[in-house]
C-alpha cells in the first residue's frame, strides 16, 4: 500500500508550533507534499531532519511566500523544479519527484501551489498562465512515468459540491467559470482523476479549506481546493481517502486540512 498525503501548511515553522508534526508521525504516510512551506531551502531541510523522510523542496524567490516540497521515505531517483514556463521557476509554486515504487515502477509526485488569484489583478493573469502550462504538464508527464499524481492547493474549487457558500462566491476568484473549465479540462481532455471526488462521490466537500476568521470552521463552511489529480491508471488503484480534519478549531495546524489517499500499487 502507498500512503501520498498533501497538505498547505501555511507556513512551516508555524505548522510545527501548532500541532504538525505529531500529525505528520501518526499519518504514516510514504509520501507527503506540502504547499505554502514559506521558509529557506536550508531550514526546511534542517526542520525535517530527524522526520525520516527524503526532502526535495523549492522556496520562492520572493521571501516568506509559496514554496513546495515533496517528502519521501525512499530517496528520489530525481526531481525537477518548475512546470515548463521559466516565468515561474523561482516561484516556489511546482515541484516533481521521481519515486521508484517496490514493483520497479516510477511513480512522479508533484507538488503544486496555484495563485490565489484576484478578479482583474495581475495575479490572476499569472494564474491562468500557470494552470495553461499545467495542462502541457499533465500530458508530458504520462509520458514521463508509469504513474503521476499531482498534488496541492489549486485555490480553484472545481464545482458546486466543492464550495459551502457557492452562490455567493460565483463572481470571486477561485470559482470562477474560467478557472472551473481548467479542471474539467484535466479530467475530460487528459483524463486524469480527481481521487478524492471518485472517491467521495456526489456530496458536499469533504472541504480542506476554512477561513480563520469567524465561524467557518466550526460551521463546515469551507472549499474544497487541495487535490490529488491522478492518472487514470493509478487513480483505479486507490482505494481509500480521506480529509484529516482537526477534531476542533484550537487543534488545527494550518486553515487547509490534509488530503490522504491509499493507492494499492
Amino acid at each position: 500500500m502507498l500512503r501520498i498525503a498533501t497538505v498547505n501548511v501555511n507556513g512551516i515553522r508555524a505548522a510545527l508550533r501548532r500541532g504538525m508534526g505529531p500529525w505528520l508521525d501518526a499519518v504514516e504516510a510514504d509520501v507527503v507534499t506540502l504547499q505554502e512551506v514559506r521558509a529557506p531551502d536550508t531550514l526546511v531541510h534542517d526542520l525535517m531532519a530527524d522526520s525520516g523522510f527524503h526532502v526535495v523542496h523549492t522556496e520562492a524567490a520572493a521571501k516568506g511566500r509559496a514554496g513546495v516540497a515533496v517528502l519521501s521515505r525512499t530517496e528520489p531517483k530525481a526531481h525537477r523544479v518548475g512546470h515548463g514556463d521559466p516565468s515561474f521557476d523561482d516561484a516556489g509554486r511546482w515541484i516533481e519527484s521521481d519515486v521508484v515504487l517496490e514493483d520497479g515502477s516510477l511513480l512522479t509526485v508533484v507538488s503544486a501551489y496555484v495563485h490565489s488569484g484576484g478578479v482583474g489583478t495581475p495575479s490572476q493573469d499569472d494564474k491562468y498562465r500557470f494552470l495553461d502550462q499545467l495542462l502541457v504538464r499533465l500530458a508530458e508527464l504520462r509520458e514521463h512515468a508509469d504513474h503521476a499524481v499531482v498534488t496541492g492547493d489549486f485555490n480553484v474549487g472545481h464545482t458546486e459540491r466543492d464550495i459551502k457558500n457557492w452562490r455567493g462566491n460565483l463572481k470571486k476568484a477561485g470559482f470562477l467559470p474560467e478557472e472551473r473549465a481548467y479542471l474539467d479540462r484535466v479530467r475530460d481532455d487528459l483524463g486524469w482523476v480527481d481521487v478524492a471526488r471518485a472517491h467521495a462521490g456526489d456530496v458536499d466537500g469533504p472541504y480542506t479549506w476554512w477561513s480563520w476568521r469567524g465561524q467557518a470552521f466550526d460551521n463546515d463552511t469551507g472549499w474544497r481546493i487541495d487535490y490529488q489529480l491522478a492518472t487514470p491508471e493509478l487513480a483505479a488503484t486507490a482505494v481509500a481517502a480521506r480529509v484529516d480534519r482537526a477534531p476542533t478549531y484550537a487543534e488545527r495546524f494550518s486553515d487547509h486540512a490534509p488530503l490522504v489517499v491509499d493507492y494499492d500499487v
